[in-house]
């Protein structure tokens, strides 16, 4: 059983130097090693010295303190800023001038300072002085950033203009405006333009790095125990029958007078001691604990360009994408990458990043789990013993890429199958040709199509999104292909060849390999993937609509999802909580009593589009203070999971706790990020666009759907499900989706033309319509809306 697989040890590796989180070398080892031999003379106790050997070992060292020295040269300045070097000198000068003039800025501290310094004599008196002016400008100065950090800190903490209608300002969301970092250009009164450039200077700094507000970010709040009960109870209500809710209440009310105070009060205690009171645990017991296969169940994927290949030769690009990644982690070590601004003023966490390369999941084995994981992390032990060498290879490689037999993408006979067919290949491969453990997995096809498989445990889409449009944009634009389809420039022959990988296994590992491939088999086969780009009309629209296209787009799956099924369910969508330390997301349940309304009036043939125009606009409104109170830590399930897992390990029993987590996601949703950075014009090159990527179904009978805006006019969904359940079929919904997106747009003035002009051609009903992609208008910053699987 061979595969076509490229892996690629990436001398860079062995230049840049990763270290995981928990700063363990996670480098492969070598396998084309310099063969340094000393010339040895006939006396066995004389050796010779080899200057080439010599200079080999200088080089080698000056590369490692460089290195060294870089990274505390960037941890030095993300320490300090906003401050910087600079203004420690300026502080210093007028410290100086000051005592020249004879000025005592100090108030006597730096003569204290002066006598306590050594005595060297009188011809050092002035030395003596200058030194006494560096400590005493060095303690200011750090005094001057601590409180920096804390004013930021404050700042950041204020979350007041998340939370406001829009349009409706108040007094002290616009002087937030003034001092936040990143300042939003549309605001520009009351201060003048000076004194508003002032204040943006002394709180947000002038150069920051990747990690530069990480020590200014608040940490994520424990909500009240009261408040998220109360919106949970209110989030079931319109799935939950009159008896089934009554006995959830009564649960509740149980829950919130005999337990839920000792729980909170250890949840309040983690997070002022903790960076963040859920993140490591959901981590852990959602990701890492978890015994089901990551193929399908876990890992998501990222498509390429939609209707556009750079080039058709596999072999070239494979090289570009590798080359770019490689550059991407050059910046991402030297923290040139810019943090990440929601709405280009408010800074988010980047603390994931920090596990994007030379990172592998590690399987454990824990009693009485389920055996998918267990299986492995047996046969990995085995392994560790029989063909480590080959293992460390793998799991130590900066990235894994997959060279693949098959090709992928759009094609002319059957665009439709071919969209459908690329992303199961993205989410389960062939069983065998993916290392599904490895933080992601880069495959290329063998007609130059690529793909992104993502491990999720160590970050969300966001993180793998930045690191996918900076990927596919300099690839193309930056790098570039011959007129042949080859890389640019002359190859390098003396790079060292790739190494064959050797794997001795045993007789008893090949039988494991065998039920396992058996098994991922069935699981990819049960797999129903369905792609399509609805291009009727996009965000353009809806912003002509004076609505959110994120809520409207959750409201219409409301409503394709009931004329699919006949019944509402929960909804998980998730929404990012990088706006505090550490954070990751939160779900927002786009099920509301609001949405189950407006779908309710959409099926009554009574019912005029005025009423259903006006239950579509409360619907909207409400998801959008959902998803603003889940953005700002005021959401319901990730308290509700940290005051279970608080539950498990003070060994109490909650049924309340335990009916909220036994609860089944039927409809799983998410919006992908887009033009998170901006290297190309979008405006003249449309089509080099990502359309997306996908995620498999949270449940046996139910959906997975994540949805792009590929541009202005045009929006890309995939669809997931298993084949395996009666209740589900990926292509129904999706033709459920279309349906439903014209029927709200036409309750609209300018949607009510669309309409008719697409009903009249038939449009909705093709399975072909994969014309080109619309000019898309993205920016560089990251908008309000929820980006994470």
């Amino acid at each position: 059983m061979t595969a076509r697989i490229l892996l690629l040890m990436l001398l860079a590796s062995s230049i840049l130097g990763d270290t995981d989180s928990t700063g363990r070398r996670e480098m492969a080892e070598a396998h084309q090693a310099v063969d340094f031999r000393p010339s040895l003379t006939s006396d066995p106790g004389k050796v010779e010295l080899s200057a080439p050997v010599l200079q080999e070992i200088y080089l080698s060292g000056l590369r490692s303190w460089k290195r060294h020295l870089s990274r505390f040269w960037n941890d030095f300045l993300t320490g300090v800023f906003p401050a910087s070097p600079l203004s420690w000198l300026f502080l210093f000068s007028a410290i100086q001038l000051a005592w020249f003039l004879q000025l005592d800025p100090s108030l006597g501290l730096m003569e204290k300072i002066k006598e306590s310094l050594p005595d060297w004599g009188g011809q050092h008196h002035r030395l003596r002085g200058v030194l006494a002016a560096a400590l005493f400008a060095s303690c200011l100065w750090g005094a001057l950033i601590f409180t920096l950090h804390v004013a930021l800190r404050l700042l950041l903490s204020y979350h007041g203009w998340l939370l406001e209608p829009h349009g409706a300002m108040s007094s002290p969301t616009k002087t937030w405006l003034y001092l936040v970092p990143g300042f939003s250009e549309e605001f520009n009164e009351p201060l003048t333009p000076a004194f508003r450039q002032a204040l943006v200077r002394i709180f947000s700094g002038r150069h920051p790095m990747l990690f530069s507000y990480q020590r200014s970010l608040p940490r994520q709040p424990v909500p009240s125990v009261q408040d998220t009960v109360r919106k949970y109870l209110e989030s079931v209500r319109p799935v939950l029958s009159d008896e089934a809710f009554d006995w959830t209440a009564a649960l509740a009310q149980e829950f919130l007078r005999l337990q839920a105070s000792l729980l909170q009060w250890y949840l309040q205690l983690k997070s002022w001691w903790a960076s963040n009171y859920v993140s490591d645990w959901w981590e852990e017991f959602v990701y890492l604990r978890s015994r089901n296969s990551l193929m399908v169940n876990s890992n998501y994927y990222m498509m390429d360009f939609l209707y556009v290949t750079p080039t058709p030769v596999q072999a070239a690009r494979a090289g570009n994408a590798v080359h770019a990644l490689l550059l991407y982690r050059h910046r991402l070590n030297r923290q040139e990458i810019l943090p990440t601004l929601l709405m280009g003023m408010r800074p988010l966490c980047s603390a994931q990043y920090e596990k994007i390369f030379n990172t592998t999941r590690i399987p454990g084995v824990q009693k009485g789990m389920s055996p998918n994981r267990d299986m492995w992390a047996q046969v990995r032990r085995s392994l560790k013993t029989q063909a480590e060498e080959a293992l460390e290879a793998v799991e130590g490689a900066a990235f894994f890429v997959s060279l693949d037999s098959e090709p992928a993408g759009v094609s002319r006979e059957d665009p439709a199958a071919s969209l459908d067919a690329y992303a199961h290949a993205l989410l389960a491969g062939r069983g065998y040709d993916r290392w599904f453990d490895k933080s992601f997995s880069l495959i290329v096809f063998s007609n130059g199509r690529l793909g992104l498989s993502v491990e999720h445990s160590w970050a969300d889409c966001p993180i793998s999104g930045h690191m996918w449009e900076f990927t596919l944009a300099t690839e193309c634009f930056q790098l570039g292909y011959s007129t042949d389809g080859h890389c640019k420039g002359d190859p390098d022959p003396t790079l060292p060849q790739p190494q064959r990988l050797y794997w001795d296994l045993p007789d008893k590992i090949h039988l494991s390999i065998s039920l396992a491939l058996r098994g991922a088999k069935t699981l990819s086969g049960n797999i129903d993937c369905h792609v399509f780009p609805f291009s009727h009309f996009g965000k353009s629209f809806i912003k002509c609509c004076h609505l959110s296209s994120d809520s409207f787009i959750q409201t219409a799956l409301q409503l394709a999802h009931f004329r699919d099924r006949g019944q509402f369910c929960l909804t998980y969508e998730s929404t990012m909580t990088r706006l505090f330390l550490e954070g990751r997301t939160e779900t927002v349940r786009s099920c509301t009593r609001e949405a189950c309304n407006f779908v309710k009036a959409m099926e009554d043939k009574e019912k005029t589009d005025a009423q259903c125009l006006a239950l579509f606009r409360l619907a909207v409104d409400k998801h959008q203070a959902l998803l603003k109170a889940a953005m700002s830590g005021q959401g319901v399930d990730r308290h509700l999971f940290a005051l279970y897992i608080v539950s498990q390990l003070l060994h109490l029993q909650s049924p309340f706790l335990d009916q909220v987590h036994s609860e089944q996601w039927q409809l799983a949703t998410s919006q992908i990020p887009v033009q998170q950075i901006h290297l190309f014009d979008v405006q003249n090159y449309p089509d080099y666009v990502s359309s997306g990527g996908g995620f498999g179904p949270a449940d046996d009978h139910g959906y997975g759907v994540s949805y792009i805006f590929t541009g202005d006019e045009a929006i890309t969904f995939h669809i997931s499900s298993k084949k395996s359940s009666t209740r589900t079929d990926s292509h129904r919904l999706g033709q459920h989706i279309k349906d439903a997106l014209l029927d709200v747009a036409a309750l609209f003035q300018e949607g009510q033309r669309l309409k008719r002009r697409c009903r009249g051609s038939g449009e909705e009903d093709s399975e072909h319509s994969c014309g080109s992609l619309p000019c898309h208008t993205g920016g560089s910053r990251a908008p309000m809306t929820p980006t994470n699987f």
